[in-house]
């Protein structure tokens, strides 16, 4: 999809480039990037934005499918497909500790959603959505160091009405044809002339995808009753109620109340077998892919077999050898590898549970004709409980369990002003955040693990954040063509961290522990177990420099430099074995990204084809940076430099015809990371989930036919092979992906009825992955659904 994808316009706007051969996708682009209404062709930075239709065009059901539409942003990721985070430009934090916040801000609604678990979603009755890349700090209400991604909702109409149901059924086409269901309906209602409220529902009910042969195969006793559920589910429920209110044109207060709960099976990750590669230090040096023929545990300095570390006890010769040449420490292998067939034990219905709801108040007050006061009230309640086997077999080694409560509330104020000469934006910002989270590795009763008895290595972390921010940002029209844009922002960012972690006694197969602590290895603290607190306070400073010119009314040339920054916090890893966690890697420090950029947004003649591209280069100091070896991981500061680019081209050549292409790359090194935390051995790598290539095509014909309107398209994104370890062992890696959809459909003023096929081609790339060669001679992989084939239809009155 292109960088200067359509987003919202006007009737106006649509009606004249429709008869200038635009279609569902065309229209001018207009959003509030800069805090004022702008055509993207008139915004000197990187921004991709979708109107909701155009999202529904393109078949866009959930928040992660943006990054497939959108040049130089990808998406990496915690848990497998269910919860993942954004990735903009190699800047990105898979550090699955639900009390970490993610370097590239989510908005919904202007309330920032600040659990990085929490920032992808289902997507319904939206109106539009924006990506900013590169740092932002001077313009919004939390600071960020790689860019943000806008959902803005459907307000509220005082004029009419009106509403819409959107029904679509589809099958997997995978073993059993498991189907899926998704249901949207809003309706808008006139209260009165200055009164109106808008309700939306959106229901998701899907089957598992992977189909899940256990108990064959099975090693070990069984985890606990209804163990070997299928994966991939999902049943989510979500609403939203807004309420607008204008008693005269300078007032506008919009409330909104949202919430939704999500039901899932445990996380859907398989095995890939692998095989850890030490050297004569008893350092562990690359994890590869295991060969059918290989039958070593794990491979020594001088090609012996070095044994494993089933227990995570740090003492590696637990077992020698693998029970089946080519699979994992018990011989298993995945059924049809990145397919959707698994054998998993520790995996149970109705595993994950995640709710969420929010109240968020935004109120806009014209004080003259150029000056206009904002205030934005927004809290968040996010809770979670999920469940993963660790290693993704029918081995009962070990499963796993994470949870948090959290909630969060912000507020904002802000002005905004304009005159002939200067358009300028001040404001204050407030964001308190509570955190509880608590996870654990359970090696559970039944297991196979060489441990004295059945236990659950357990962490307890709450962290309270409070942050005080001042931003502005002027735009000076210092001659007819040319503006200087500056902008700063102070922070003052304060933390409260208290830790605890240990092991506990194993009491059921499902809930989550209690007990009195035993120590069994090396584990954090001199003597074992034991608790770690901690306050910090920090102000940082963040700001931009920037020339626009505009040459003509249809080209725009801009470059400038923009500082971001994110404050530091604390690691709430798991006590590993082989990787204990020193006193001086639990805080990290604040992360510096100074973006150098330049670009250009170009306008033909024809008003109907857009070029635009960008360069950058990212100068990033102490990057925190999320590095897992053993079992768990911890978050590092490790300098980086970047640069790269990105173009797109959007036409649309004759009526009807949509064409759009975008391709972005870049260069990344993140310097001098160790091979595990506080180990010997460092090297420059390459950061997780940031494939260097990118590239995505669409298009679309429309036409007039059978009293309406039909349409044919297809989209197709390839994205270049990435790591997802920071290590960057070989076995660590995905290949390239290229994914294609395909669908048609027809419409009038009232109906729209639609097929569809994602994933046409059938292919498995990967989404999430773990290094787990050292416990299981394996590594957790989830990869991709397979094909889907879907019918829709939508009503709107």
């Amino acid at each position: 999809m292109a960088q200067d994808a359509p987003a919202a316009s006007s009737v106006q706007d649509q009606s004249t480039h429709a008869d200038k051969g635009g279609s569902a996708l065309s229209g001018e682009i207009i959003v509030t990037a800069q805090r004022r209404e702008q055509s993207i062709q008139k915004v000197g930075i990187a921004i991709t934005a979708f109107s909701g239709d155009q999202l529904r065009a393109l078949n866009v059901t959930d928040s992660p499918q943006i990054a497939a539409i959108t040049p130089g942003v990808h998406i990496g990721g915690a848990l497998g497909g269910q919860n993942s985070q954004y990735t903009i430009r190699g800047v990105t934090q898979n550090d699955f500790s639900d009390i970490t916040e993610a370097p590239n801000a989510v908005y919904l609604d202007d309330g920032y959603i600040a659990i990085g678990q929490g920032q992808t979603f289902a997507l319904f009755d939206i109106d539009r959505v924006e990506v900013l890349k590169g740092p932002q700090g001077t313009l919004f209400g939390r600071n960020a160091t790689g860019g943000l991604v806008r959902y803005i909702s459907r307000k509220p109409n005082l004029d009419k009405f009106e509403g819409f149901v959107d029904v679509n059924y589809g099958m997997y086409d995978s073993p059993g044809s498991p189907g899926a269901f998704h249901g949207e309906a809003a309706i808008n209602v006139p209260i009165s002339s200055t009164l109106a409220t808008r309700f939306a529902v959106m229901w998701n009910k899907a089957q598992g995808y992977v189909r899940n042969r256990y108990p064959l195969d099975a090693v070990g006793g069984s985890p606990g009753p209804g163990a070997g559920a299928n994966l991939g589910d999902d049943n989510t429920l979500a609403g939203r109620m807004t309420t607008l209110f204008e008693p005269n044109d300078g007032v506008r207060v919009l409330l909104s109340v949202n919430g939704a709960r999500t039901i899932q099976a445990t996380s859907p990750y398989q095995s890939k077998p692998t095989i850890a590669v030490f050297n004569a230090g008893g350092e562990q040096i690359n994890t590869i892919n295991a060969s059918p023929t290989e039958t070593r545990a794990s491979i020594g300095a001088n090609g012996q077999d070095y044994g494993s570390d089933l227990n995570n006890d740090g003492v590696f010769g637990d077992s020698f050898g693998r029970a089946a040449a080519g699979g994992d420490f018990f011989g298993y292998k995945d059924p049809d590898g990145s397919g959707p067939l698994t054998s998993q034990d520790f995996s149970f219905r109705k595993g994950n549970h995640i709710r969420t709801w929010g109240v968020n108040l935004n109120g806009e007050f014209d004080l003259s004709d150029g000056v206009t006061l904002a205030s934005v009230t927004d809290y968040k309640h996010f809770f979670k409980f999920s469940l993963l086997d660790i290693e993704g077999s029918p081995t009962n080694l070990v499963g796993g369990y994470n949870g948090v409560s959290a909630y969060t509330f912000s507020q904002e104020v802000r002005l905004t002003g304009k005159s002939d000469l200067v358009d300028w934006t001040g404001g204050l910002y407030y964001l308190h955040i509570t955190s509880r989270s608590n996870s654990a590795l359970r090696f559970p009763p039944g297991g196979v693990a060489s441990t004295p008895a059945p236990f659950d290595v357990g962490v307890n972390a709450n962290l309270i954040t409070n942050s005080y921010s001042a931003f502005g940002q002027l735009d000076w029209h210092i001659a007819p063509r040319l503006t200087l844009i500056t902008g700063a922002r102070i922070i003052r960012e304060q933390k409260k961290y208290d830790f605890f972690h240990g092991i506990w006694p194993v009491q059921t197969a499902l809930q989550p522990q209690s007990g009195t602590p035993i120590v069994i290895g090396p584990v954090f603290g001199p003597n074992g177990p034991m608790p770690y607190a901690d306050k910090s306070g920090k102000t940082l400073w963040a700001g931009k420099v920037q020339l626009d010119f505009q040459v003509n009314p249809d080209l725009l040339i801009y470059a400038g430099v923009n500082r971001g920054v994110k404050a530091g916090s604390y690691n709430a890893t798991n006590p590993g074995g082989a990787y204990p966690v020193p006193l001086s890697l639990i805080p990290y420090k604040p992360e510096i990204l100074t973006n150098y950029e330049g670009g250009f947004k170009y306008t033909f003649p024809d008003q109907v084809t857009r070029f635009n591209a960008s360069v950058y280069y990212y100068d990033y100091k102490d990057y925190q940076a999320f590095l897992f070896a053993g079992v768990g991981g911890v978050v590092i500061n490790a300098d980086d430099r970047t640069y790269g680019g990105e173009a797109s081209l959007a036409t649309s050549p004759v009526r009807g015809l949509d064409v759009g292409l975008s391709v972005s790359y870049f260069d990344a090194k993140v310097k001098d990371v160790p091979l595990r935390a506080g180990g010997p051995i460092v090297r420059d790598v390459k950061p997780v989930y940031a494939p260097p290539l990118q590239g995505n095509a669409f298009v679309r014909y429309e036409w007039q036919a059978f009293g309406g309107k039909l349409s044919v398209q297809s989209d197709a994104s390839y994205t270049d092979p990435f790591y997802y370890n920071l290590r960057n062992f070989d076995g660590d890696k995905f290949g390239r992906a290229v994914m294609v959809n395909a669908g048609i459909g027809w419409s009038n003023d009232n109906w729209e009825l639609n097929f569809r096929v994602k994933n046409l081609t059938n292919v498995n790339p990967g989404v999430v992955g773990f290094d787990l060669a050292t416990l299981c001679g394996c590594n957790a992989v989830s990869y991709k659904p397979p094909r889907f084939f879907q019918l829709g239809a939508r009503y709107n009155f």
